[in-house]
């Protein structure tokens, strides 16, 4: 999901080192998330083989259950971001997320 690996001696203090026989051999960056739910995104537009402005409703509200489920909804202006990949409005995604909760 973006992550990229950097030599140990240049981890910063939220990265992750990985240690083989006790010896740091590399260190793990994470993106933040904001980044990582761009890079969901862009793997769905892959996966469906379109643009996601382009997929029909019932497909729109498959996304959203999905991207709900890998919590996309709890980065910041997370749903405005999944909105406008949808091409549509918040209220539209909230609407989306309401209904899969009744269903």
């Amino acid at each position: 999901m973006g992550a990229e690996t950097v030599r140990p001696d240049l981890a910063l203090p939220d990265d992750v080192v990985l240690s083989w026989e006790g010896e740091a051999v590399v260190a793990v960056r994470l993106p933040q998330l904001s980044e990582s739910l761009d890079h969901i995104l862009a793997a769905l537009e892959r996966r469906h083989g379109m643009p996601l402005s382009e997929l029909d409703r019932r497909t729109k509200q498959s996304v959203v259950r999905s991207l709900e489920a890998r919590g996309a909804f709890s980065v910041r202006h997370g749903v405005e971001t999944v909105a406008g990949a949808l091409g549509v409005s918040r209220f539209t995604v909230y609407n989306y997320l309401n209904r899969s909760e009744t269903s």
